[in-house]
């Protein structure tokens, strides 16, 4: 939705937040696998726009923290507050020792990182491939994909890694079938992104991984230029409106951001129903909760453990804080989308509970544009998983699960399952 370029101040809420408060440290550890770190709810109900610890950055080191739904949604709305990489502080500290964080404007193409009206520039040539319509069209391929991993895990010997499986190597091959990447790039792609999915890594790990994805790349759009074909690169490279090195940023968004998040989801939402096998009960019962079992499970799992981070080109005043030009302020997309104010029974999982309103995705212009792609594939992908192993369980203790509180997006390393029945 295309937002005014300038908008009245985000509304406080009718209760004043307490404060001055001292500064927080952006919250990572948590109680549960489930649940988001159990400093929310204290801030969400006492200081729901928190000042917040910064580790490094352009904008000082003090930003804000946002953890009420209400409060998240104007943030994200307002253009005010700026997604350019280069004036945002880091919530925590940087992949790996620097005497100093000068982030630098995004690259030519690299539409995620951008403001209007270079934003919709870019993204315009991307939207029809990703409406639902177009999505729809790819159901029989993600449903071929699907049933292909599945087959080949019935194969396996158990117990098997439901990560490396099914979880990962699934939405990999969707999103490189959508854009025509061949086979033989799928595997190295997938690695080299994976070292930038860490919160750290080491300076030759940073060079290896970004020289080996853009040569790949450029190698890919170059081919597209020689024999195009129907796929979303092709339509690029010969549209004449956009230069290779566009090309190549947009595509290397699209694959950072398509192959861990759905990946993760598809993990920690089976995670999840088999840790609440009243749900999943549900679910099997009803197949026509698959699209609200979805939501549901964006909501109470929001694998952007890390929130969302803006930074204020304007003063604004929220809920009662008063955000300065130049602040970074980051929004705590797990705490939004457990706000009691908006959900009724936020730290319960049901499938059946309205999920309107939540910010797994973000919110206004930013929204992920691949997010009825990765809807479509989670609606598909979990509802198979557990039809064809109906007696699919865990092979460890939920506890003992490895935990991706490491990484820039949350999820599970590992998801050792077995089953009994045979085809």
């Amino acid at each position: 939705m295309t937002q005014p370029d300038t908008q009245p101040d985000a509304q406080p809420r009718a209760e004043a937040q307490e404060g001055p408060a001292a500064p927080v440290t952006l919250p990572v550890a948590r109680d549960s696998p489930f649940d988001p770190p159990p400093e929310y709810t204290a801030l969400r109900e006492r200081c729901p726009v928190s000042p917040l610890e910064l580790t490094v950055g352009p904008g000082g080191d003090t930003g804000w923290l946002v953890t009420r739904l209400a409060d998240a949604r104007a943030v994200l709305s307002d253009r005010r507050f700026s997604h350019r990489n280069e004036l945002i502080s880091l919530p925590i500290p940087p992949p790996f020792p620097m005497a100093e964080y000068a982030p630098p404007p995004a690259a030519p193409g690299a539409f995620i990182k951008m403001d209007q009206p270079d934003h919709s520039r870019y993204r315009r040539f991307l939207t029809r491939r990703f409406t639902m319509r177009a999505i729809a069209e790819l159901t029989p391929m993600i449903t071929r994909l699907t049933a292909e991993h599945l087959d080949a895990m019935a194969r396996s010997e158990r117990p098997v890694d439901l990560v490396t499986a099914f979880a990962e190597p699934l939405p990999v091959q969707v999103m490189c079938e959508m854009l025509g990447v061949p086979g033989s790039v799928h595997e190295p792609l997938a690695r080299h992104l994976a070292v930038l999915s860490r919160m750290s890594y080491g300076v030759e790990e940073l060079i290896t991984a970004c020289t080996e994805i853009a040569e790949a790349l450029r190698d890919l759009v170059s081919a597209k230029h020689e024999k195009p074909g129907t796929d979303l690169l092709s339509d690029l490279a010969r549209g004449g409106e956009l230069t290779d090195e566009e090309v190549v940023n947009i595509a290397w968004a699209l694959l950072g951001g398509g192959f861990d998040t759905t990946a993760n989801m598809i993990a920690l939402g089976a995670f999840a129903l088999l840790a609440h096998p009243e749900q999943l009960a549900a679910l099997r019962a009803r197949p026509e909760l698959a699209d609200n079992a979805v939501e549901e499970l964006l909501r109470y799992l929001t694998i952007s453990h890390l929130g969302a981070s803006r930074a204020a080109l304007a003063d604004v005043e929220l809920n009662g804080a008063q955000i300065k030009a130049g602040d970074t302020v980051v929004v705590a997309l797990p705490a939004a989308n457990r706000d009691p104010a908006h959900f009724g029974a936020p730290d319960r999982l049901d499938i059946t509970a309205s999920t309107q309103g939540h910010v797994a995705f973000g919110h206004g212009e930013h929204q992920c544009i691949g997010q009825h792609l990765a809807r479509s594939v989670l609606r598909i992908a979990l509802p198979a998983l557990f039809d064809r192993f109906p007696d699919l369980r865990l092979v460890t203790a939920p506890e003992e699960v490895p935990l991706r509180s490491d990484m820039l997006h949350y999820g599970v390393h590992e998801l050792p399952v077995t089953w009994d029945t045979d085809d």
